[in-house]
């Protein structure tokens, strides 16, 4: 199905909103009602893969349902997308993000717009968000190659399981980290951690970009050998 840019977009946007609504007024939510912080989370992480499995099986065929700059960046350098769109896309995800920050504040009585004091500093977490991005990629390279149907699920459960075996609960997504600097809420990160999980992020994408090149053409030319005695 061939969609136009501009609905390509308005996909992007809508998809990386409710996602980002659905991460902060959930763990507005699960912190409300609960006063052990592992509880809060489990409610955080299940809101989380589920809405992000139904965004994907939803606007999928509208965009490709990246919702993240990180995944549109390996779609660029595969030559899916033109750097420009790539480009529009990232914008796109980044406004989405915001303003999904805007609909949580706003259905739990928050301000708007809010820096987060929560500190996500140091070696660890700043590595577990390259290690959790790297393996939302690769999932999402990988799965689409062999099982394209099941990317939804794979793609959440990569998710899902991130927050629990990860030190930053597996943001995963420079759109998502820029949205949570502007919650002072459960799900925030301070503004001056933020750019050091981008960094990470996108350093943890083109590695899995690189991984799954390495380790799909080993299995191609092995086939070919095959095939040829």
């Amino acid at each position: 199905m061939t969609v136009s840019l501009p609905r390509s977009l308005a996909a992007e946007m809508l998809g990386t909103l409710l996602l980002v609504g659905c991460i902060i007024g959930s763990g507005i939510l699960a912190d409300r009602f609960s006063t052990d912080d592992g509880v809060a989370l489990l409610g955080n992480t299940l809101a989380t893969g589920a809405m992000l499995t139904v965004l994907i099986l939803a606007l999928g065929p509208v965009s490709g349902a990246h919702f993240n700059p990180a995944v549109t960046l390996v779609m660029a350098l595969r030559r899916e997308l033109t750097a420009a769109n790539a480009l529009a896309y990232v914008g796109a995800q980044c406004i989405g993000g915001v303003l999904g920050t805007l609909l949580a504040h706003a259905m739990f009585d928050h301000p708007l717009l809010e820096f987060s004091t929560h500190v996500r500093e140091g070696f660890g977490p700043m590595l577990s968000e390259g290690v959790a991005t790297f393996a939302l990629v690769f999932t999402i390279l990988a799965v689409r190659r062999t099982r394209p149907d099941a990317v939804p699920w794979a793609a959440a459960l990569v998710i899902v399981a991130g927050y629990w075996w990860t030190a930053s609960t597996s943001f995963a997504n420079p759109a998502v980290t820029l949205a949570r600097s502007f919650t002072d809420t459960f799900a925030g990160i301070r503004p001056a951690d933020a750019p050091g999980f981008i960094v990470a992020q996108v350093c943890g994408a083109l590695a899995a970009w690189g991984a799954f090149a390495a380790l799909f053409a080993v299995r191609a030319e092995s086939a070919d050998r095959e095939g040829a005695a």
